[in-house]
């Protein structure tokens, strides 16, 4: 593919840490955003030339190789499958859909489309968690079975300047926006969720306002996972106290070794090792063995990704998906990948919603009618369809 790929963006705020990961082999030359002063501000900094803010405007006439999603998360999957209607390549943020319907609509879109679809869950492409992964493909903690992370990230005051958030995030019960964590846990293990039980702290904390917040303070998934093993997630939006963002990824437990994330500033990434650790009370640092297990990428990041979002994570998603198209293979984090991540926090609404049930993770790589082919608990249920 010798031709430069022309790219756009909807939803210019977020969307513009992507950009410097498109340079080479791609140019961005097209921003959509519904606030025209904003669309001003992103576009000039992305040196983006066309500027809509009509999406699907941006779509007809902007000749457009790909489009990357990173608007509110109602939005993801209507406006993923508009671009896949039009073979347009997608790159959309997390999570990739708000109900099992616009999961079965993405679904078909994919499948329709000669298009690529991937997931930017950028946790996947953090310097610590490709060196986990690395670790645990090699073998190097032994067979898998337990994994813990969570999202533990006070945000009062940027869910009361932004009304989606308000709704979509802290305002449902269950894990509401949780990839950030499970993405990595899954990639680790090599593994789906199967069954997932969600229970919460009830409600203790009030926005600014005086007012609860439907989400519970702190909410747990307990998922059962494909391969045996088990993986614990914590979603925290509201308790005061300092977010921990190393917490993403907290911590992975094989039948040779462990992994754990800092818990708090100040803490190292640390590993346990049955083969290369002298004793059960002395660890090592992670990156003892980012010699032998980094990937290349990461050993010598370019300029470009030491300025982008998201610890560099966010280069890394642009570039990969830009390769999984030049390169015609398949994305890193496909359409089942990223049902995968999604869903569990789909279901745990509907676990909460009955008691802190554990219910099914449909497998939408076996669904071929809907929503017959889903399991019978979830035919019927509140995720079916959540609206605003």
């Amino acid at each position: 593919m010798n031709q430069t790929l022309r790219v756009g963006i909807v939803g210019g705020h977020r969307g513009q840490s992507f950009v410097l990961g498109f340079q080479g082999q791609a140019e961005v030359v097209a921003i959509c955003d519904t606030d025209p002063q904003r669309l001003t501000e992103t576009a000039g900094k992305a040196g983006a030339s066309l500027r809509y803010t009509n999406y699907e405007e941006m779509l007809d006439k902007a000749r457009l190789d790909i489009v990357v999603v990173s608007t509110p998360m109602p939005l993801h999957a209507p406006q993923s499958i508009a671009a896949l209607q039009r073979d347009i390549h997608v790159l959309s943020e997390v999570p990739a859909a708000t109900d099992l319907e616009q999961c079965w609509q993405l679904v078909e879109a994919v499948r329709s489309s000669r298009a690529k679809y991937m997931m930017a869950e950028n946790c996947c492409y953090m310097k610590d968690s490709v060196l986990v992964r690395a670790m645990a493909h090699a073998g190097v903690f032994g067979e898998l079975y337990y994994g813990a992370g969570g999202y533990v990230h006070e945000l009062h005051d940027l869910h009361q300047r932004t009304p989606w958030r308000r709704f979509w995030q802290t305002g449902i019960r269950g894990g509401t926006y949780l990839t950030h964590p499970l993405g990595p846990l899954l990639q680790w293990t090599r593994a789906r969720a199967v069954t997932v039980t969600c229970m919460g702290s009830d409600h203790h904390v009030r926005d600014p306002h005086g007012k609860s917040y439907a989400l519970d303070d702190s909410t747990i998934l307990s998922c059962k996972l494909n391969m045996g093993g088990m993986v614990l997630v914590r979603l925290d939006l509201l308790s005061p106290r300092p977010a921990n963002l190393p917490y993403y990824s907290l911590a992975l437990q094989g039948t040779n070794g462990c992994y754990e994330a800092p818990r708090c500033h100040g803490e190292k990434h640390r590993v346990w090792l049955k083969d290369h650790c002298p004793d059960r009370e002395t660890w090592r640092s992670l990156w003892d063995f980012e010699a032998d297990f980094l990937p290349q990428a990461w050993r010598n990041p370019p300029e470009a990704a030491l300025h982008a979002g998201h610890q560099g994570s966010d280069y890394f998603v642009a570039r990969d998906f830009l390769d999984c198209i030049v390169n015609d293979r398949k994305p890193s984090i496909d359409l089942y990948d990223a049902l995968d991540m999604t869903m569990p926090g789909l279901v745990s609404q509907e676990s909460i919603r009955r008691g802190c049930v554990p219910l099914p993770v449909p497998d939408f790589r076996s669904i071929r009618k809907f929503p017959e082919d889903l399991p019978a608990a979830l035919q019927d249920s509140w995720v079916m369809r959540v609206r605003e």
